[in-house]
C-alpha cells in the first residue's frame, strides 16, 4: 500500500543517514588521529631541553672527560643571546649550561642565566659544574634566576678523586659549599656521578642521603672518539672503562636511594641535545661528535636535522621532570642540612 511504501522509504532513508553519519565520524576520527600523528612527529624536532656547552676550558683533568678543551672559543654575549632566543622560539623549555667548567666564565654565565629566566622566561635554567669555582657573590647576584645546580661527585674519597683527576684533595669542600648555597638561595641541588674503574666498588649511600639531591644522575663512563679515545683525543678513557655488570652492581648497591636516575652507555647515546661553543649540535650516533651547521647560520630546524637526537631515549631516561625551582612540588630539601665538618 501507499502507507507501507512510505514507511519502507523512511526506514531506508534513516538507515542511509545513520550509515553516512557513522562513516563521517570515522573519517573525522581518522583525520583527528592523523593530525595527532603529525603533531607528535613535529614534536620530534622540538628542542625541549638543550645542553649548551659554551666553553670547553676546565680547571680539572678528569681522565674520562668526554667534552675536552679542543678549543678556547667562547661566543660573544650578544651572539649567545641570539642563539638562545632562536632555540626558545623553536620550543626550548629548559637550558643547561655546561662546559668545560662554566664558572670559569662567571659573568658570561650569570648574564645568560638571567637572560634565559627573565627575558626568555624558560621553565628551567640549570648549570653543571665541578663546584670548585662557585662563589657566594655569584649566587647573590644571579641565584634567583637559577632553577638547578648540578655538581660532579665521582667519589667521597679525596684520594680517589685525585686519581680520577678531580682536583687536588679539596673537591668535596666545593661540593659542601655548593650544597649550602643552593639551600640558602632556594636552588635545587643535583649530583652527577660517572661510574668508572676507580669508584665502581664504592658505597656512596650515606653521603648521598646526607646531601639529599633532588636527582642523582649515575652515568656509566662513556667512550667518545676524538674526545677521550683515538687520534687527536685529549684523554685516554681505556683505564676507566667498566663492564655493564660492574655498572649494574653499583646501581644495585644504591637501589634504595629514591633520587637515583641511572644512565648506561646505551641510554646516554643520542638522548641529549648537545650544543657546542659555536652553537652547533653534536651528533654522537657514530661514537664521536659530528657537528651540525651552527643554528646562527642555518636556523634551529635545519641544524636539528643533523643532531642525531633520539626522542624516545630522551623520554626513557626521564629527561623531562619537575625541573623548576618550585621546591614545594618536590619532596627533597635542596642541599639538605650539611655539616661543614662532615668527613665522608
Amino acid at each position: 500500500t501507499m502507507e507501507t511504501s512510505h514507511l519502507y522509504a523512511g526506514l531506508v532513508l534513516a538507515f542511509v543517514t545513520a550509515a553516512v553519519g557513522i562513516f563521517w565520524r570515522r573519517g573525522l576520527l581518522k583525520t583527528i588521529k592523523s593530525v595527532g600523528r603529525v603533531k607528535s612527529s613535529s614534536s620530534e624536532n622540538t628542542p625541549i631541553s638543550v645542553n649548551y656547552h659554551f666553553t670547553r676550558q676546565c680547571n680539572y683533568s678528569c681522565g674520562f672527560c668526554f667534552h675536552t678543551a679542543l678549543t678556547s672559543h667562547v661566543m660573544s654575549e650578544e651572539e649567545a643571546k641570539r642563539g638562545l632566543r632562536l632555540l626558545k622560539e623553536a620550543g626550548m623549555r629548559k637550558v643547561n649550561f655546561a662546559g668545560g667548567e662554566p664558572f670559569l666564565e662567571p659573568k658570561f654565565l650569570g648574564v645568560l642565566v638571567k637572560y634565559c629566566k627573565e627575558e626568555l622566561q624558560l621553565e628551567s635554567v640549570s648549570i653543571v659544574s665541578n663546584a670548585s669555582k662557585i662563589q657566594a657573590a655569584w649566587f647573590e647576584t644571579y641565584g634567583s634566576f637559577l632553577d638547578i645546580l648540578a655538581v660532579s661527585v665521582d667519589s667521597f674519597d679525596e684520594a680517589t678523586n685525585e686519581k680520577i683527576g678531580r682536583g687536588k684533595g679539596k673537591h668535596l669542600d666545593g661540593i659542601r659549599k655548593a650544597a649550602s648555597l643552593c639551600k640558602e638561595h632556594g636552588v635545587k641541588f643535583k649530583i652527577n656521578t660517572v661510574v668508572n674503574a676507580y669508584n665502581h666498588e664504592e658505597d656512596m649511600s650515606i653521603p648521598i642521603n646526607e646531601l639529599n639531591p633532588c636527582r642523582w644522575k649515575v652515568f656509566q663512563v662513556l667512550k667518545i672518539e676524538g674526545e677521550n679515545s683515538g687520534d687527536g683525543a685529549k684523554r685516554n678513557v681505556d683505564d676507566f672503562l667498566i663492564t655493564s655488570e660492574a655498572f649494574d652492581a653499583f646501581l644495585t648497591r644504591h637501589k634504595d636511594i629514591k633520587s637515583l636516575v641511572p644512565e648506561s652507555n646505551d641510554t646516554m647515546k643520542n638522548s641529549y641535545l648537545i650544543l657546542d661553543e659555536h652553537m652547533r649540535f653534536l651528533n654522537c650516533q657514530n661514537g664521536r661528535k659530528d657537528p651540525s651547521p651552527s643554528i646562527l647560520q642555518v636556523g634551529v630546524k635545519e641544524a636539528l636535522r643533523h643532531a642525531g637526537f633520539d626522542r624516545e631515549k630522551f623520554v626513557e631516561r626521564k629527561g623531562e621532570y619537575d625541573w623548576n625551582r618550585n621546591l614545594s612540588s618536590n619532596e627533597c630539601a635542596s642541599g639538605a642540612n650539611i655539616d661543614p665538618n662532615l668527613a665522608w
